[in-house]
């Protein structure tokens, strides 16, 4: 993770980070890429598209299989990541520094996300 900023985890196994410019970037999980294996293909919303938290907004799909992508937060997509569209394995090298979408959102939507240790203890 890039030390400095604070992530949020959905039960989903996405997450969240506010920018600077009160943006969100938002990926996948390292849990989330380890089971799904070697990314191969991703599909966001699109810019201008509006998402709802805890719902379907994307796809990411492995050479094992496909995984629904869950919108941490209710916003407007501001930007996709064209790296991880051409390049998806970057997901699995880096799955805290790919983000897949930037996302412009209120604050208050991350009070129903869990900070990284709770994200952790679900997981056990």
């Amino acid at each position: 993770m890039s030390a400095g900023l604070k992530y949020f985890f959905s039960k989903d196994h996405t997450w969240a980070t506010q920018t600077d410019d009160g943006l969100w970037l938002v990926g996948i999980t390292d849990y989330a890429q380890e089971m799904l294996g070697d990314v191969v293909f991703v599909d966001p919303p699109k810019v201008g598209q509006s998402v709802q938290q805890f719902s379907v907004c994307g796809l990411v799909e492995s050479v094992k299989t496909g995984s629904d992508v869950y919108a941490p937060l209710t916003g407007v997509v501001e930007a996709v990541n064209e790296d991880a569209l051409s390049s998806p394995e970057r997901i699995n090298d880096q799955p805290y520094d790919t983000w897949l979408f930037k996302l412009s959102a209120d604050a208050s939507g991350a009070d129903a996300l869990m900070d990284q240790a709770a994200y952790e203890a679900q997981l056990r």
